[in-house]
């Protein structure tokens, strides 16, 4: 028998706990025509983390606490995500994503950021680059979309469908077994954190309004390649952070892109498409290779 929908008090009340136990303060901030939820905190050279397709801002639980201290953080649940509320009706397209992260930037940070983006958040990051380079210290790209075209392994492919048809808890561990290397490692080390996520994420999951705004993204940024030509109007320095054996986002598009635009790539050993959330402190090492010194 599927499982019952979770009630929305409790995704409140998961989120909350989450919100408890992370040394940043949640904002309201309207941007673009979306009512976003920003965590926000921390002291030194401004820093924004963009999270997945399908995630929040949690996902980048396990690397806050390592950067807080240095730095400035800026971590908002993305365009229809999470806590963050399309208002306007647009549908969050690659241009309404660059329009969204303009304001982003001018509203929370004090000098050109360092802009981290995973997954889905990495192709909004590029195509941000691409037009602002301007504004940015630095870009890293995180298992990133966009640099290749959308390819994933059969495999996990077919646990992602099942999970979309049905966002059942059973189908939420079958698909993230495909994508962590070692996810029951993840599950153990995390404890009731990683409960909480789960439980945020699979309500979020089944409501209307973030399902539509995934589809959205993945068909506008997750799905189409940014031409070389755009990627050559990077004009930042860019790092690339990879998990070797990710089965959403080839390495070899990684390896492709670092030959042909110079940028340093780091492979993470027995990682999958997660290494933020599987192999944080090796995520955060190859992290700061590209951030300013702390303050």
């Amino acid at each position: 028998m599927e499982e019952a929908v979770m009630t929305t008090a409790t995704a409140q009340d998961a989120r909350r706990r989450l919100l408890a136990d992370i040394p940043l303060i949640e904002h309201r901030r309207d941007l673009a025509g979306v009512s976003t939820a920003v965590l926000e905190g921390g002291s030194g050279p401004p820093v924004v983390l963009l999270h997945g397709i399908g995630q929040t801002c949690f996902s980048w639980v396990r690397v806050i606490p390592e950067l807080v201290d240095g730095y400035s953080l800026v971590v908002p649940d993305l365009p229809g995500h999470g806590a963050s509320e399309i208002e306007d009706g647009r549908p969050p397209t690659a241009d309404r994503a660059v329009e969204w992260l303009t304001a982003l930037v001018d509203d929370t940070c004090a000098a050109p950021p360092v802009l981290v983006g995973h997954n889905i958040g990495g192709a909004a990051a590029a195509r941000f680059a691409v037009e602002h380079s301007e504004r940015l210290a630095g870009l890293v790209l995180a298992d990133a979309f966009g640099l290749g075209s959308f390819r994933p392994e059969p495999r996990f492919a077919l646990t992602v469908a099942a999970f979309q048809m049905h966002a059942t808890e059973r189908n939420w561990d079958r698909m993230l077994n495909r994508c962590m290397v070692d996810f029951d490692g993840v599950q153990r080390d995390m404890g009731e954190c990683w409960d909480r996520i789960a439980d945020y994420a699979l309500d979020r999951a089944r409501a209307p309004g973030p399902k539509a705004a995934g589809r959205a993204l993945m068909k506008h940024l997750g799905m189409p390649s940014i031409p070389d030509a755009d990627l050559d109007r990077i004009d930042v320095p860019t790092t690339l952070i990879w998990g070797r054996r990710d089965p959403e986002t080839r390495l070899r598009f990684a390896e492709r892109a670092a030959e042909r635009h110079g940028w340093p790539l780091h492979i993470l050993e027995d990682c999958g498409a997660d290494s933020n959330l599987e192999h944080p402190d090796a995520f955060v090492a190859a992290l700061r290779t590209a951030l300013p010194a702390p303050h």
